[in-house]
C-alpha cells in the first residue's frame, strides 16, 4: 500500500516554489509570506474540515495525514505539495515527542510554541537538514530568507492546530496522538 500524497499536487502550477518547496497558500493569523487564505465559516469543526472547503490548507491535510504516513519507510515524491507534506509530517513528529502524558493544555502549549518559535532550525540546503537529497536548495540568500519565514510560519500554525487536535478531548492529551511519540516517519526527525 502506497503512502497518501498530497492534494495540492494540481495546484503546484499557480503556487510560488522556492528550491522545490511549495509555498502554498495557508489559513493562519501567523504573519510571515505565506497568502492567507478565508477563516473557516462561523461554527464550523476546526477537527474536520472538508477537503472541498476554500479554507482547507496544506497544514490541515498534514494534521489528517500524519498517522497513516507515520507507518511509512519510503514516500515516493511527486511535486513541491509533496515536500511541504513530508516536512510538515517530520515537525508533527517532533512536536508530538514534547508532548508528555501529564502535560496539561498550557505546558503543552509553551513547549510547542518553544519549538515552532526556536529560529535555528535546518532548512533545505543546510548541512543538518535530514532531506537535502530529496530537497534542493533555495537559489539565493533572499530566498532562503524567504523559505525560512514561510517554514517559521507553518511550523507555528501547526504547533497551534497540533494542541487544538490532541487537546480536543479536555485537559489531558490524547492517546491515540502520543501513540506516535517513538514514530519516525521515514526513519527521520528534523
Amino acid at each position: 500500500m502506497p503512502a497518501y500524497h498530497s492534494i495540492f499536487l494540481q495546484e503546484d502550477a499557480n503556487t510560488r516554489v522556492i528550491g522545490n518547496i511549495a509555498l502554498s497558500p495557508l489559513r493562519t493569523r501567523t504573519r510571515g509570506p505565506a497568502y492567507v487564505l478565508p477563516p473557516l465559516p462561523a461554527g464550523s469543526d476546526l477537527l474536520n474540515i472538508d477537503p472541498d472547503s476554500e479554507s482547507y490548507d496544506q497544514l490541515d491535510e498534514v494534521l489528517s495525514l500524519f498517522r497513516a504516513n507515520t507507518f511509512f519507510r519510503n514516500f515516493e515524491i511527486k511535486g513541491p505539495a509533496d515536500r511541504l507534506l513530508i516536512y510538515g509530517i517530520l515537525f508533527v513528529s517532533e512536536c508530538v515527542g514534547r508532548i508528555k502524558v501529564h502535560m496539561g493544555p498550557k505546558e503543552a502549549e509553551k513547549a510547542l510554541l518553544n519549538t515552532a518559535l526556536d529560529t535555528n532550525f535546518a532548512i533545505p540546503g543546510d548541512a543538518s537538514f535530514p532531506l537535502n537529497q530529496a530537497f534542493e536548495a533555495p537559489a539565493n540568500r533572499q530566498d532562503a530568507e524567504t523559505l525560512r519565514q514561510y517554514l517559521s510560519q507553518v511550523r507555528q500554525e501547526l504547533a497551534m492546530r497540533l494542541l487544538q487536535r490532541v487537546y480536543a478531548g479536555g485537559t489531558t492529551p490524547s492517546k491515540w496522538w502520543l501513540s506516535f511519540t517513538k514514530r519516525k516517519f521515514m526513519g527521520k526527525s528534523l
